[in-house]
């Protein structure tokens, strides 16, 4: 038996009793004390789902928080109580191999970790407390223009980008790998799914646009979740904390046509089997009991061509197609639709708590960085606040509101003498 699994096998099955690490450090067991770092790690992953982290945060946190452990148990230092020494060889091994954002991303996993083994009693402190995180560069957000946000609507309204899904019904209907199956109609079910994926190809970005969604909010809307006569839309963020977000008049017109014309047929193809004879699209592969997905789908706002709820991946395929189509630079992606609508609120003058909380943020520092995006705001306050900023010219009306003297005296024709 490994050291590892004898470490294991003092845990009772279930049990979340980190192993006695007296006894593993005094007979010289360092393989025990990695164990015990990983089951901690367990305690705190689970944790993380408990409080409603997202999984993409999990993900993260896992992977940083074994790295970590691993580099520990390489080099025969003890989990629970690091030197700075140690802490500052880790952070110097980290930096050589990944970038600030990464590093960044990794301190704060460890922070939180300890937190956790901190509050639980598994270690005496928090030795990342005074551990400086390396500081990173300033980027600001890529926004589009209103400009290239209409363009991107009108290429989902012509249906530019719709090529891909709609020739799937091709090779679904007349056959991938014979003669075609059955033509009859066919073309009427051809035009009807291409106008249907247009409507909900509009729908995606008038929605994102107009309520500032994170791209998983918005591959998790509901039908229920959409309130057409009030113009509003409930959401269910970070931590799975509900919000409310507005809709336009434009989005809530593009959503009252999705439902009543391009909605109900994606659903009647739930059952159409894609090229190579089983169901595509989202949820099939995701070992839910079949009531109770149906029942879950049945619900789902935004449907792939199959009837299938679309899914993070499909919207970021979609948009990055309908953004090629659209003549937009790339780099544009969901998020650069959240980043558009908080910078084009700012520009129209809205307060800054008031976008903070459409978008959801628990911190309004997080909010601020559109400001230094949104030219127009920074203009804005500039010329209500600077005393020169208005002025036409550098003469007399200076001098009003510098209250220094003229630099000459006025000669009976207005002219300065010299």
């Amino acid at each position: 038996m490994t050291r590892r699994a004898a470490a294991h096998s003092t845990r009772q099955p279930g049990s979340d009793v980190i192993p006695d690490q007296a006894a593993a450090d005094s007979a010289g067991q360092p393989g025990a004390d990695t164990a015990s770092g990983h089951a901690a790690a367990e305690r705190f992953w689970h944790a993380l789902e408990a409080r409603g982290s997202s999984p993409h945060t999990i993900r993260s946190y896992r992977t940083g928080l074994e790295g970590y452990l691993e580099w520990l148990a390489g080099h025969r230092h003890d989990w629970r109580e690091p030197s700075r020494t140690v802490l500052r060889s880790y952070l110097a091994a980290l930096i050589e191999g990944h970038d600030k954002r990464t590093v960044a991303q990794r301190l704060a996993a460890l922070r939180s970790f300890y937190r956790f083994t901190t509050r639980q009693e598994l270690t005496p402190g928090n030795p990342l407390a005074a551990l400086a995180t390396p500081r990173q560069p300033r980027r600001l957000p890529a926004v589009l223009t209103v400009a290239q946000t209409e363009r991107l609507i009108v290429a989902a309204e012509e249906g530019t980008a719709q090529r891909s899904e709609v020739g799937m019904l091709d090779r679904a209907e007349l056959g991938s790998r014979g003669g075609p199956v059955d033509r009859s109609g066919w073309s009427a079910r051809r035009a009807a799914l291409a106008q249907a994926l247009a409507l909900r190809d509009v729908a995606i970005i008038e929605t994102a646009y107009a309520a500032g969604l994170r791209i998983s909010e918005l591959a998790s809307l509901t039908v229920g979740s959409v309130d057409l006569k009030r113009g509003e839309v409930r959401v269910t963020g970070k931590g799975r904390k509900e919000r409310v977000s507005l809709l336009g008049r434009p989005a809530m017109a593009a959503l009252d046509r999705y439902l009543d014309e391009g909605r109900p047929v994606l659903a009647a193809r739930a059952g159409i089997a894609a090229p190579g004879g089983s169901p595509s699209g989202g949820s099939t592969s995701r070992g839910r009991g079949s009531a109770e997905r149906l029942s879950h789908d049945a619900t789902v706002l935004l449907l792939n061509h199959l009837g299938s709820p679309l899914s993070v991946r499909g919207i970021r395929f979609r948009l990055e197609r309908l953004r090629v189509a659209a003549g937009l630079p790339e780099g544009v992606s969901p998020h650069t639709l959240r980043h558009s609508f908080a910078t084009h609120l700012l520009d129209g003058g809205a307060d800054l708590r008031v976008v903070q909380e459409l978008l959801g943020h628990e911190s309004l520092a997080t909010t601020q960085i559109y400001t230094h995006v949104s030219p127009a705001r920074l203009r804005a306050a500039y010329t209500a606040s600077h005393p020169r900023a208005t002025l036409s010219s550098a003469g007399g009306e200076a001098a009003g509101h510098s209250g220094l003297p003229t630099s000459g005296v006025s000669s009976p024709s207005g002219a300065p003498e010299q």
